[in-house]
């Protein structure tokens, strides 16, 4: 069973949900998404793992947030998802994935759900 995260190694709760998935002596995959951000299939199926939808999964206080016009009620999800590839700050953070589970590391004890 693969476990990644979904890091940004400038965010405490990206550092602390990483030091906590370590803990239980486990060593994930490290995707620091803001370099490599996910593909839209991917995203799909991580949301779906996460029973979100796009909206509940960005930063919405982000600058690029509003900038971009990403506060449009009248965005799809596919629109939606393809800013949060195109300016991947956009995406909550940490994520981790055990297998088909996913789990948003804030509070990073989340996580523990799904190790």
């Amino acid at each position: 069973m693969a476990l990644e995260i979904w890091h940004n190694p400038r965010c405490s709760k990206s550092r602390q949900t990483l030091a906590l998935v370590r803990e239980q002596g486990l060593e994930p995959t490290i995707i620091e998404y803001l370099k490599t951000p996910p593909t839209v299939e991917r995203l799909q199926q991580v949301l779906a793992m996460l029973a979100l939808t796009p909206r509940q999964l960005m930063r919405s206080k982000e600058t690029d947030y509003k900038a971009q016009g990403i506060d449009d009620d009248a965005l799809t999800d596919d629109q939606l998802m393809a800013s949060m590839i195109e300016f991947p700050k956009l995406i909550e953070r940490p994520v981790v994935i055990n297998g088909d589970q996913a789990a948003v590391g804030r509070p990073p004890e989340q996580v523990l759900e799904i190790l």
